[in-house]
């Protein structure tokens, strides 16, 4: 039997690594840039009045005040994206919009506010500094300045550098492509009412769920029969358009035999089970030319979801730059736990505050990871019992893993 922490070495120990593409910066955030870019030009790429105004040279107003209030004549005026140049002699002003250009030998703006709104003679009421109100050439990128680099991930303060620098596609790695795919000769569709001896697909529906959540690219492939040719046809077809390939319903059984036997010519899948409560009985082998992962799970929605958890949402978020292990915390239970010995169990939990803000404190929600799928909704961690304790009473620490988004 293999540890919980050794099985999930082999798996990340080769990460998966799509190829980069190129995307639009608008579908570019939240992965990780595979280049870097360098600004080729300064942004504002000229002086520009911040502010609604009036542009001066600052020293024909700097004695201004509402006792000595300045007054000089307008000469003109400059809209946002006006391309007309216009040059302002001493003693004159301008007046300009938010985002005009400033004319020759301006320096600064004098808010609007500052005075008595003239359109022929503008009466200014308070001094203005050189550069006040005034955005000048590069004062947000300069010309080289990086605007992303390689390994970032773009978030919104990247896709604006990335605007800035007059950049409208970016070189990414995208977002592993996660395929699921459900086994059972007894499945049908959620859709169609099930007959006698047969149960909707749920498990397929909630791990795709949780791959999409981890930030993976999702397909969720038709059901298919237990048969080993049957789930050798169905992976076949998955391999070359996916990074990982989780099959839920071969991880213990007959199917799960089935399963070993039909994709033995891609590689084979390891069926060594796991230290492990829940879901011990699984398989991982990769398979095929690209040696892509696969994942055996059982059939059960709240078993397959722990696993998932443990072992394919850290690969995904590796894939995508992230770190790969979500917060921890430790807090106190509220009820005892038991777990089998020599295994690392998983139980389902909500991770609470006192009302006073004190002590955090661990309720768990089950002893068992199946027959669980109708309390998952109100689940927020995982309670960890570590391999060698088979107890916890009611105050002891212990363990939680947060299910929070992502």
């Amino acid at each position: 039997m293999r540890t919980v922490t050794e099985h999930l070495t082999r798996i990340l120990d080769v990460a998966v690594r799509p190829a980069p593409v190129r995307v639009a910066i608008a579908d570019a955030q939240g992965l990780r840039s595979a280049e870097e870019v360098v600004a080729a030009r300064p942004l504002p790429v000229f002086d520009q009045a911040a502010i609604d105004g009036y542009a001066v040279r600052s020293v024909d107003v700097a004695g201004a005040g509402e006792a000595a209030p300045v007054s000089v004549p307008v000469v003109g005026e400059i809209a946002a994206g006006s391309r007309q140049p216009l040059r302002l002699q001493p003693g004159q002003a301008v007046r300009v919009a938010t985002g005009a250009p400033l004319p020759t030998l301006a320096d600064a703006v004098v808010p609007a506010g500052w005075t008595d709104g003239g359109t022929a003679r503008l009466t200014v009421h308070r001094s203005v500094p050189s550069a006040g109100f005034v955005r000048r050439i590069g004062e947000d990128v300069q010309s080289g300045d990086v605007a992303v680099r390689e390994g970032d991930i773009v978030g919104s303060a990247q896709v604006a550098m990335l605007a800035a620098a007059g950049r409208d596609k970016l070189l990414v790695h995208p977002r592993p492509r996660v395929s699921v795919v459900a086994v059972g000769d007894e499945l049908v569709e959620v859709s169609r009412s099930a007959s006698a001896g047969q149960v909707a697909d749920v498990c397929s529906h909630a791990l795709t769920a949780a791959a999409r959540e981890a930030g993976a690219e999702t397909n969720r492939a038709r059901t298919v029969g237990s048969s080993a040719a049957e789930i050798r046809g169905a992976v076949e077809d998955l391999l070359p358009a996916s990074e990982v390939v989780v099959v839920c319903g071969a991880g213990g059984g007959s199917a799960a035999a089935e399963a070993k036997s039909g994709l033995s010519d891609f590689g084979g899948i390891d069926d060594t089970r796991i230290a492990m409560h829940p879901g011990s009985a699984q398989g991982y082998g990769r398979l095929g030319p690209d040696a892509v992962p696969v994942f055996l799970f059982p059939s059960h929605p709240a078993t397959a979801l722990v696993l998932f958890e443990v072992f394919v949402r850290p690969l995904i978020r590796l894939a995508l730059g992230q770190e790969p292990h979500r917060r921890t915390w430790v807090a106190q239970l509220t009820s005892p736990v038991t777990s089998p010995e020599g295994r690392r169990s998983y139980i389902p939990a909500r991770l609470l505050r006192e009302d006073d803000g004190g002590r955090l404190l661990a309720q768990p929600l089950g002893m068992s990871g199946t027959h669980l799928l109708a309390v998952l909704a109100e689940v927020n961690a995982l309670a960890v019992v570590p391999e060698g304790v088979t107890e916890l009473t009611v105050g002891e620490e212990i363990e939680l893993v947060t299910r929070g988004r992502g």
